[in-house]
């Protein structure tokens, strides 16, 4: 019993040993790493040629994002001037017509009898003008010699005059029918392509029924619809690159026009653009595209460069291998899509052309807000940065101290 006691009793020194041993080499490492977060050690950072960008003139482009449909500047809808059956219709779908070509026609018969029925009326009101004025001029003979009295001579006269407009009347009645005949035939009003074909032959159809749709594709334009806070900045000649369904490569394109009044519903502005002719284009065809709003070469850096986690923006520039901040002032914001491959904002002032600028969002200075949550791989202040690449061998391996907001931050705007 007492050798089991006194086993009991030095396993738990042993124990307590242990346990006094951990607990100082514990607090041991937190003294140890709180002393390394008040004055952080020098760590080189590897940064790679994405990480890092240089603020240097480029070409800004600001644009505006448009959708709508291809539309053919001129068009013309072949319609029934007048009622009957569909005798002829020669064109289809894809035809190319001419203007002037005839297209097809419509039972003529009945209209062929309505003129000779017109005719017919002319003549007979030509007859009763020519006996009224021969009334005429035999009472005035009569009146001279006194047989027949002024009375009877102003009734030949209103007798002849009515006679005069009853051959008008049939005269132009006999034009109308004329014109309804002749309206039987289907004429194309313009040059271009059969889009629709809307009659058959055999069906009878009424008067203003469409019978045959004509676009011409030498003029095509894009119809689209602009915010009102937006077309204020477009103007007329502005050019645009469309992307059409069907066509692989960009089609140019230029603001033709704008109109002056908003449509009643989505108060959007309708501007139309003429699109430059190339195969493949269609009316009806889809595209979206960018109009070009103002280009200007300026200095420049990626939109990733600059943060805004705080009340000024700033970007991080690499100087003498260090991290320093720098308050930028902010112009131009240049599209992505325009150049295809990333965004680019305009610097003011705030740093020299030719700096070189971090990218890395992972790069930070601890003091900024958010710090701690990328500490683990954030440059806090006073780290060190190395550059590698063949973009950057100036910088290659180049590495100092300084805390972010040191008076080298502080250097000579442009």
């Amino acid at each position: 019993m007492k050798r089991r006691a006194a086993w009991w009793t030095g396993a738990a020194v042993v124990l307590l040993l242990v346990g006094a041993a951990l607990g100082r080499g514990l607090l041991a490492r937190k003294a140890e790493q709180g002393r390394m977060l008040a004055h952080p050690a020098d760590v080189a950072l590897e940064l790679a040629p994405l990480d890092v960008a240089r603020v240097q003139p480029r070409e800004l482009l600001r644009t505006l994002e448009i959708t709508g449909a291809l539309k053919a500047v001129n068009s013309a809808v072949v319609k029934a001037k007048v009622a009957g059956e569909v005798q002829q219709l020669s064109v289809r779908e894809g035809d190319r017509v001419t203007a002037g070509q005839v297209l097809g026609r419509i039972d003529a018969t009945e209209y062929a009898w309505k003129l000779r029925q017109a005719q017919e009326q002319s003549a007979q009101a030509g007859a009763q003008l020519d006996i009224a004025e021969r009334a005429l001029e035999n009472n005035r003979a009569l009146v001279n010699q006194g047989f027949i009295s002024k009375n009877a001579l102003d009734t030949s006269v209103s007798n002849a005059a009515a006679a005069r407009a009853a051959l008008q009347a049939a005269r132009a009645a006999a034009e109308l029918a004329r014109k309804a005949q002749n309206d039987t035939v289907l004429r194309a009003p313009i040059a271009g392509e059969v889009s629709q074909r809307a009659a058959q032959p055999g069906e009878r159809v009424a008067v203003d029924a469409k019978l045959v749709e004509i676009v011409d594709l030498s003029r095509i334009e894009l119809e689209a619809a602009v915010a009102p806070e937006d077309v204020g900045a477009v103007r007329i000649g502005a050019a645009a690159r469309l992307q059409v369904d069907g066509i692989a490569a960009p089609v140019l394109a230029r603001v033709a026009r704008i109109n002056p009044a908003a449509q009643a519903g989505t108060r959007a502005v309708m501007v139309y653009l003429a699109v430059e002719p190339q195969p493949g284009l269609r009316q009806g065809l889809f595209a979206k595209g960018r109009i070009e709003l103002e280009r200007r070469t300026a200095s420049s850096v990626p939109a990733t460069a600059v943060r805004i986690d705080q009340a000024r923006p700033y970007v991080l520039a690499v100087e003498d291998g260090r991290v320093v901040q720098h308050g930028v002032e902010l112009g131009l914001r240049a599209d992505a899509a325009a150049r295809g491959d990333e965004a680019l904002v305009e610097v003011n002032s705030g740093i020299a052309d030719g700096s070189t600028v971090l990218r890395a969002p992972w790069v930070r200075c601890a003091r900024h807000p958010g710090a701690a949550a990328s500490a683990r791989r954030g440059a806090r202040a006073g780290h060190r940065v190395g550059l590698f690449g063949r973009h950057h061998d100036a910088l290659k391996r180049r590495t100092a101290t300084a805390p972010c907001g040191s008076p080298a931050s502080r250097s000579p705007t442009r």
